[in-house]
């Protein structure tokens, strides 16, 4: 790809070569629950929680429940049965990611040059690359990349990593995988407060391919540039806290969050776009991360965006709930199934998460 004049223009430097998305594949547990069922199954009957699952717009997520007692009730699970539950079935997950994009980008794992993992459900040391290496079987000497701890956005945070890297090595692979096990990172009290959070995640694991150079025409669009904009007066609207009384991290979401978020994605976009020559009517698809349906109803008003544009996004939190950093590549998985891109056309990956964070990316098919 050669650089035009508005390329040169742009905060971020605009790639000498052609860097793009190779592949893709996404992965969530065996099993799954309506949200009905989830209500049924802990025995809640409070009117305002059942009201917060069944009015979310998500009809099923994958979970890992836990282990039931001698009387058929859930069992209240310890830090470390969580931590366990994080590794094992988050390994589980990323596997089966990685061979679904692997396979889709037509690579194997001996051409992975560059190992990113992402994850905020949990955290492990050596963290999953490390792992990942030793179980999958990896090359060694690898280059890798753990990002914990950021959040529903970090997806995009770890894109830009794994972008930088295949630029600097054209023709070799990297490879970034999203592992998400929110199950294991619940609080089960009863509260508001963690019910809330309970009704919103889902496990599931995401792998994204990125290859630079080459004739890769027809492999997927090319990342032209990122952008960042943190919401600082908000920077604890979303957090990982300790429970004392639990014994265990619990995560908190505030109420204002989706206008928080909404509020800010106009200013996150013209900053994405700025030099560019571009504006929101250039942008032709929109992949924007399934935050939740109020998070989702407020990008939208504030971006002008129709229901079309983010049918994606509201499928994958409709089937599969917010599944954390790997969302947007769910609904990439599923505009590219479409097979409606068009040559020349751009589009925008979106996510959002603590700090308060919007994260963007410009694409062009």
């Amino acid at each position: 790809m050669q650089v035009d004049e508005r390329d040169q223009t742009r905060g971020t430097p605009g790639f000498l070569t052609s860097t793009r998305i190779t592949g893709v594949g996404t992965a969530v547990p065996t099993t799954s629950y309506a949200q009905q069922e989830v209500l049924d199954e802990f025995r809640i009957d409070d009117p305002r929680i059942r009201s917060v699952f069944l009015q979310s717009a998500i009809e099923r997520r994958g979970l890992v429940l836990p282990p039931k007692d001698a009387e058929g009730a859930y069992r209240v699970e310890s830090q470390g049965e969580l931590l366990r539950k994080h590794t094992a079935h988050g390994m589980a997950m990323a596997r089966e990611a990685i061979a679904k994009g692997l396979a889709d980008a037509g690579a194997t794992l001996a051409d992975v040059g560059y190992l990113c993992c992402i994850t905020t459900t949990g955290l492990l040391t050596p963290g999953f690359s490390a792992l990942l290496v030793k179980d999958l079987g990896i090359d060694r000497h690898c280059s890798r990349l753990d990002v914990v701890g950021m959040g529903c956005n970090a997806g995009l945070n770890g894109l830009t990593a794994v972008a930088s890297w295949a630029h600097s090595h054209p023709g070799q692979l990297a490879l970034m995988v999203c592992i998400e096990v929110c199950s294991a990172a619940y609080v089960i009290d009863g509260s508001m407060r963690t019910s809330v959070v309970n009704s919103l995640f889902g496990d599931g694991s995401a792998a994204v391919c990125v290859r630079a150079g080459g004739d890769d025409g027809g492999a997927g669009p090319e990342l032209l540039r990122f952008s960042s904009c943190i919401i600082t007066e908000a920077i604890d609207a979303m957090r990982y806290d300790w429970d004392d009384e639990q014994g265990k991290f619990s995560f908190f979401l505030d109420q204002e969050v989706p206008y928080v978020v909404g509020a800010n994605a106009e200013t996150a976009l013209g900053r994405l776009l700025v030099g560019t020559g571009l504006d929101r009517n250039d942008i032709s698809h929109w992949i924007v991360h399934s935050g939740g349906k109020k998070v989702i109803d407020s990008v939208r008003a504030n971006l002008g965006l129709s229901r079309h544009d983010v049918r994606h996004t509201t499928g994958v939190l409709r089937d599969h709930g917010n599944v954390s950093s790997g969302s947007f590549l769910f609904s990439y998985e599923r505009l590219r199934a479409e097979r409606c891109t068009q040559a020349g056309e751009y589009g925008v990956l979106m996510t959002m998460g603590p700090g308060s964070t919007i994260e963007m990316a410009l694409v062009r098919w």
